[in-house]
């Protein structure tokens, strides 16, 4: 028996010493993630929605933060951010972007429905699952308005979903939800607390470090994937740019970008039903879901005197049944405290069919009395535009001279070392879009495999299955190492016996 002991203090220093270095990495592939990107799709309530348009409030929505639009009735908000714990679970995944809902409008211009809700939070726990936003409404006793921020809205009926694995990204689909008693006093008393509101749809990636802002790929119905090209072609333009930095003449810059969406209600027509078409963007134009964005500005900024020469690069071209237009070579004018977007325009005259093209058409005008720089930027954010005459024989006279278009967003770099705000995250595609009205909704919530709303990334099953692997094969061989000594041990004594 004595033989045996030194065999088995072995094979358990030989167990230990490989559990050793084997539980630490499987110990870290577990710990919280970070959630960088992606996109929560949700309706909030859809007759509150055909309410605030309908014949009785006869009001309407404006999205803001980069807010968009997707399917027939939902909002999407952008931009994940966040933690994950594939060990239990736990999800907490913050969204950016805003809606505002206004109707009955008094003589004063005001509203008294004002309503907005912005940066929806998901957080998910122990089988429950709460959606918190920051609600800004107008009550309807009062007048006031009140609000708070990250208030708790609805409660998500999560129960029964495994979230716990790994993979990203961490996808959710059509998850039901109910108005809280928090949210139903944020709400302005619409309705009352325990009235469902539209399930919440959400995709957010997830990773060991953070990615960059604005990386994901476009997943939004009408976009084309952005050519290799084009980026090279971005990238080539941003060195030269810094290079050429250092001699530009005084009152100039060489970075700059301006984000236009050009009108919700076009780029639902472009991909809607009767078009059934699509945009392309090209040389270095970005999609940012709700926007457009043209960089590499080059021009001239005078910070005392609030005036702004610019041009960018970038094209964006809408086509589809009896739609063919292009926007390039967009420009910014700003002057006493008004600006100017122009744009050379190409398409296909609407009763010809023949080719036209005009260069610098003054698309929209907008506000523009604050252009100082701070930080090293000269920044204008979401700017009411209005539709010039040209704008309106532009588009082929669909909309007439005045009407209300997309916001137009404006930063210019006045310091080496300013960085331009980052573009919508929409995060990686999952495959599944969120149901729209197009879309039927499910009756309950469907996570993105079978049984659990995120399953082991490949890389973690690697990981784990040499875990689990390695201790099996070390473990097998101590035990038949300790079995076969016991065995040599247990013939001598019975042999000396």
């Amino acid at each position: 028996m004595l033989s045996s002991r030194p065999a088995r203090a072995f094979a358990l220093a030989l167990v230990a010493a490989v559990l050793g270095a084997l539980l630490p990495a499987a110990a870290a592939s577990a710990a919280a993630r970070t959630v960088q990107g992606g996109r929560l799709d949700w309706g909030i309530k859809s007759s509150f929605q055909s309410y605030v348009t309908g014949p009785i409030a006869k009001g309407n929505f404006s999205l803001l933060g980069g807010a968009a639009t997707v399917g027939g009735s939902q909002f999407r908000f952008h931009s994940a951010s966040g933690s994950y714990d594939p060990d239990s679970g736990a999800l907490t995944a913050g969204f950016q972007g805003k809606v505002r809902f206004t109707g009955h409008r008094k003589a004063d211009g005001s509203h008294e429905l004002d309503l907005t809700i912005g940066r929806p939070t998901v957080r998910i726990s122990g089988g429950s699952g709460t959606l918190f936003a920051d609600v800004s409404s107008r009550s309807r006793a009062t007048g006031k308005v009140t609000g708070g921020a990250q208030i708790p809205l609805a409660s998500l009926a999560v129960g029964g979903i495994n979230m716990k694995g790994g993979s990203s990204p961490v996808a959710l689909r059509d998850i039901p939800a109910t108005l809280t008693a928090q949210g139903a006093t944020a709400f302005a008393g619409y309705y009352t607390a325990g009235t469902p509101l539209d399930p919440v749809s959400l995709s957010a990636d997830v990773a060991a470090g953070a990615k960059t802002p604005g990386s994901g790929p476009s997943t939004d119905p009408g976009r084309k994937p952005e050519d290799p090209k084009d980026k090279a072609g971005e990238k080539k333009a941003g060195e030269k740019a810094k290079a050429e930095d250092g001699r530009r003449a005084p009152g100039t810059f060489t970075d700059a970008a301006v984000d236009w969406g050009v009108r919700r209600t076009f780029r639902e027509y472009v991909t809607g039903p009767i078009s059934k078409g699509r945009w392309e963007l090209t040389a270095g134009a970005q999609d940012g879901g709700a926007l457009f964005r043209f960089p590499q500005g080059r021009g001239t900024y005078d910070s005392g005197g609030q005036t702004l020469d610019a041009s960018f690069a970038g094209s964006v071209r809408f086509s589809g049944a009896h739609l063919d237009l292009t926007l390039s070579k967009v420009g910014v004018k700003v002057a006493d405290g008004k600006g100017t977007l122009v744009a050379d325009v190409a398409g296909k005259d609407a009763r010809t069919d023949r080719p036209t093209s005009s260069a610098g058409v003054p698309l929209v005008t907008f506000e523009a009395k604050s252009l100082t720089a701070k930080d090293g930027l000269a920044v204008l954010t979401e700017a009411p535009a209005t539709l010039t005459e040209q704008g309106a024989r532009a588009f082929g006279s669909m909309y007439r001279a005045g009407t209300e278009m997309d916001p137009v967003s404006l930063a210019v770099t006045v310091d080496d070392r300013a960085k331009l705000p980052a573009l919508p995250d929409l995060g990686s595609d999952t495959g599944t879009p969120a149901a729209g009205a197009d879309q039927p909704k499910k009756a309950a919530a469907t996570p993105r495999t079978a049984n659990t709303a995120a399953a082991t990334s490949s890389s973690d099953t690697g990981l784990y299955v040499a875990v689990g692997a390695g201790v099996l094969v070390v473990g097998g061989a101590a035990f038949l190492l300790l079995r076969r000594r016991g065995a040599r041990g247990a013939e001598s004594t019975e042999g000396a016996g």
